[in-house]
């Protein structure tokens, strides 16, 4: 949400992380962000936690090219995930988004980010979970999103194979995810669930990045 109003608003970036995080203080955030988002610190502190990636998701659906989804991913990345498994994660999960975005099929997304990143997504989330263990590291997560996104035949197929690794479950899921609406879509009923869920200032935020998204087409609202 902090993301999606920093972009859509041209906000600070950290002055819109700090001000979400602290309006939902106890939100089980990871912890050396909260130290950063409660303090009156603004440097970044050199993170390559996966929360880099699991945020950028508004920066590949606001682009209107790759390039300027790299440039809006290092944007809001960079304020606090500055190492450089940090970046790439963050930059690996924005192209995935926006190539499937632009329709690209799973193969040819997957060639791109072992290209462009050099992670080795050979592997289906089978081979991942008999051996997955917990990381919240970019490098240690993203590569195994990236695979449950695109071997996944629906949005609900990606979400259920990423939990199924266990390890840093909602991050997988998130990840995933995010990579999967731009490939599937949410289906409707899974959509209305989760907007019956959230509270006003994010349906708010949310309204305004579907709209700036799809154009009007707000199946949720």
């Amino acid at each position: 949400m902090a993301v999606a109003d920093a972009l859509l608003h041209d906000r600070n970036v950290v002055a819109a992380f700090k001000d979400w995080g602290r309006r939902y203080p106890d939100s089980g955030w990871g912890g050396r962000f909260a130290k950063w988002l409660f303090s009156d610190e603004t440097r970044p502190y050199g993170s390559y936690g996966n929360g880099a990636a699991m945020r950028v998701s508004p920066a590949a659906l606001l682009a209107d090219s790759l390039e300027e989804a790299l440039q809006l991913a290092e944007k809001v990345t960079a304020v606090t995930y500055d190492h450089p498994e940090g970046l790439r994660g963050a930059a690996a999960t924005a192209t995935a988004i926006f190539l499937a975005r632009e329709g690209e099929e799973a193969t040819t997304i997957r060639k791109r980010i072992e290209q462009d990143f050099g992670y080795e997504l050979a592997a289906t989330p089978a081979d991942i979970r008999p051996h997955y263990n917990f990381n919240e590291t970019c490098q240690g997560t993203v590569p195994e999103a990236i695979v449950c996104a695109l071997a996944a035949s629906d949005f609900e197929d990606a979400v259920r194979e990423a939990v199924s690794l266990g390890g840093d479950a909602d991050t997988l899921g998130a990840i995933t995810g995010a990579i999967a609406e731009a490939r599937f879509g949410v289906p409707r009923e899974i959509g209305i669930q989760t907007w019956n869920r959230l509270p006003g200032d994010m349906r708010e935020v949310l309204e305004q990045l579907l709209y700036a998204v799809k154009g009007g087409n707000l199946p949720f609202v």
